[in-house]
């Protein structure tokens, strides 16, 4: 399907990113991007720091200007608008809170601005309050509330406005785990509510998978592959993502006839194969996807993807046991839920692994390619 005739079933994208590169002097810090981000969509960038992921947020937001392509806003041309003449608002994770004023002028600031009424502002803000669940502190200064309380403040001031898009730079960075936890709830619930674009910029895997319709991943400015959390973790495009994305084992290999694969010690295994004869390729298992047993107690069905080795890691996570399971010269990490301690294996323990077909997945073993994304 074309992007053109996507966009014509879902409707005009929020977003559209068209061959947009960046450079500061001889930085590339966003290579030729194209993105369609829907209406309505929670849509995050994630990548490692510097991967061009915040100066494509930036760019959206009118804070830094393409040096190379267009940027449009519901169909409108806004590549070389100031950010105060673009429908969107901006929550950093700093927050930006003015520390003089309390939480409702704070939220009020930018109907003032915009010349709404103080009483009608006043009303509007306090509405906002109560829905990001901080009614009874509109007469608190910043610096009387907990870093979760200003994250909340930080956005019901950016939501006051009704804003078209939604851009979150980080916004969770600052706070403790179990609060950017609540949180992550917190903000898909408040998109879902408000039914605007968020855009949210993350190098956290967890919190993109966690509360995002799709997902963007970066490196090196450029975009290596766009779609749902579930796309990202069991097909991935390339080894980058594959790898970046939660944990996996990559296992060096050649892609041999049929559905076969030769690994770099002359086992052949059977995998899901897109890929020309000769191509050299990697496969991704996940460790919660391999099963492990005794040597002979592979099941006749696992043969073809099955290995065998010894055990050089044990650590116990009370839910589970991470094996180390070494493989020739591959160290292979296996996740295998929690059991009786007579049960488990120590270092020194010959033992097998096996996996069903559908866990693994082969990705081409070269520089990744950008990608160009429609929404789907």
């Amino acid at each position: 399907m074309t992007e053109s005739s996507n966009m014509t079933e879902r409707g005009e994208p929020s977003v559209e990113i068209l061959g947009v590169t960046k450079r500061f002097d001889e930085v590339v810090a966003v290579d030729n991007v194209d993105l369609a981000i829907e209406d309505g969509e929670f849509f995050a960038m994630l990548g490692p720091s510097g991967c061009g992921k915040t100066t494509t947020l930036r760019m959206i937001a009118g804070l830094e200007f393409p040096t190379e392509g267009r940027l449009k806003i519901f169909g409108d041309e806004v590549g070389n608008l100031p950010p105060n003449q673009r429908p969107v608002n901006t929550v950093f994770q700093s927050y930006a809170l003015f520390p003089h004023m309390n939480v409702q002028d704070n939220v009020s600031f930018g109907l003032r601005m915009n010349g709404v009424d103080k009483k009608e502002a006043a009303r509007s803000a306090d509405e906002l309050i109560e829905l990001v669940q901080l009614g009874g502190l509109g007469n608190r200064k910043p610096s009387q509330l907990s870093g979760g309380q200003q994250q909340r403040v930080a956005l019901a001031r950016a939501l006051v406005n009704k804003p078209k898009v939604l851009l979150l730079d980080e916004p969770l960075g600052a706070l403790d785990l179990k609060l950017r936890q609540e949180m992550q709830t917190e903000l898909k619930t408040l998109q879902q509510e408000f039914g605007v674009s968020f855009v949210f910029v993350t190098h956290d895997q967890e919190e993109a998978l966690t509360m995002s319709d799709r997902i963007a991943v970066m490196n090196e400015g450029r975009l290596l592959q766009v779609g749902s959390a579930e796309e990202l973790y069991e097909r991935p495009a390339n080894r980058f993502v594959a790898d970046f994305i939660g944990e996996t084992n990559l296992l060096d290999a050649t892609v041999a006839d049929g559905d076969m694969i030769i690994l770099a010690n002359g086992t052949r295994l059977k995998a899901p194969n897109p890929h020309a004869t000769g191509t050299k390729v990697a496969m991704s298992l996940r460790p919660e996807s391999i099963e492990i047993g005794r040597p002979e107690s592979i099941p006749s069905d696992y043969q073809a993807t099955s290995l065998r080795g010894v055990i050089a890691t044990s650590s116990y996570l009370g839910h589970s046991i991470l094996y180390g399971v070494k493989v020739d010269s591959t160290n292979l990490n296996v996740r295998s839920g929690a059991v009786a301690a007579h049960q488990r294996f120590v270092p020194g323990d010959e033992v097998a692994v096996w996996w069903d077909r559908t866990s693994d997945w082969v990705v081409p073993d070269d520089e990744p390619v950008a990608v160009t994304s429609e929404a789907s």
